[in-house]
This record gives C-alpha cells, sequence and structure tokens, in this order.
C-alpha cells in the first residue's frame, strides 16, 4: 500500500491565501443576510401599502406616498435603511462572485487536487483495513482448515460425510494499486 501515497504536489505550496472554498462560503454568508433583510423588509410592510387609484394623476400618486412617509417617518426611514443595506450586501455579493470568476483555472485544479487528495487519504485507510481483515480472514480459514484435516478422517467414520468442504475455492478481496489506479483483487486462500 506504499504506492497508494504518493503525491506528486506539495499542498502547503499550493494552498492559496484565498481559497475557493472561503470565498463560497462568504458568498452564502453573503445571500443569507440578503434573505433576511428582505424577509424583515416585507414584513414591516405589510398593511403599509398607499392607497391609489387607477385613474389617480401621477401627481396624486406621489402626493399619497409623501404623506405616507411623513406619518410613518420612522418605519419608513428603518425600510429605507433596510434597502440601503441590501444594496450594500448585494455589492459584496458581486464583487464575490466576480472575484471567484477571476480565480485562475488554475486554482480551481489545486483545489479539486487538494479534495481528491484527502479522499485518497480516506480510502487509503479503508483499503489498509480490508487487507488487514483479509490477512486475518485468511489465517482463521487455515487453522479451519488444518481442524476440519485433523476431524474429517473421524468424522467420515461417524457421520459417513465430509466435515466441510469447498476450501479450494475461498477467497478473500485484496486492494492493490499501481500507483493511479486501484484494484480490488480476490485472493485464494
Amino acid at each position: 500500500m506504499a504506492q497508494l501515497n504518493n503525491s506528486k504536489f506539495n499542498m502547503k505550496e499550493l494552498n492559496p491565501s484565498l481559497p475557493l472554498k472561503q470565498i463560497q462560503s462568504e458568498m452564502t454568508a453573503l445571500q443569507s443576510q440578503i434573505q433576511v433583510l428582505e424577509q424583515e423588509r416585507a414584513a414591516l410592510t405589510i398593511n403599509n401599502d398607499v392607497m391609489t387609484h387607477e385613474d389617480d394623476s401621477p401627481f396624486a400618486i406621489v402626493e399619497a406616498y409623501r404623506r405616507q412617509a411623513r406619518e410613518n417617518a420612522q418605519l419608513f426611514a428603518e425600510i429605507k435603511g433596510i434597502e440601503d443595506a441590501i444594496a450594500a450586501l448585494d455589492t459584496q455579493l458581486q464583487h464575490k462572485k466576480a472575484e471567484l470568476a477571476r480565480l485562475p483555472r488554475r486554482q480551481q485544479q489545486i483545489n479539486q487536487e487538494q479534495q481528491l487528495e484527502a479522499a485518497k487519504e480516506v480510502a487509503q485507510v479503508h483499503a489498509e483495513r480490508i487487507n488487514e481483515i483479509a490477512q486475518e480472514l485468511a489465517a482463521e480459514i487455515r487453522l479451519l482448515k488444518a481442524c476440519a484435516d485433523q476431524l474429517s478422517p473421524l468424522y467420515w467414520q461417524v457421520y459417513y460425510k465430509p466435515f466441510i468442504t469447498g476450501f479450494k475455492t475461498i477467497s478473500v478481496p485484496y486492494v492493490r494499486s499501481d500507483g493511479a489506479v486501484w484494484t480490488i483483487v480476490n485472493r485464494i486462500v
């Protein structure tokens, strides 16, 4: 399994100052905060719609909105603050999206290589454990075969049949690698 451990990149050298995951998590946080603010704005604007009619003149509509703003100055100031905050967070989100788009292709490839290396390390642990268990199982099968070989003559005399059969076809899994490709093979015990 030593062959499974080779790596052509030193991940510490390739780790950028602002990795892809960090930018994505910042974008998620911004989107979440924008959503919270939009819900807050919606809650504040319920039942505060300005009553206008289709046949109202543009001047009448403007006056209705101004009157509503004067009557509810604190509410409209809070809504304006929320809208400004949403706009500022949206600007930051657009900057993060642009930053993400500017990440060089190599950076994204490095991140994928890091993920692959981490996954290969986990897989290697499992492969080594499978091989250990396979060795233990093979040893137990050999011990069982030795018992069967010892008991079979007496068992035949008493029961007129073999004690255990099938030892010629027993196999255990084994994981091996040529460096790039891993293969699971069955080894006959």
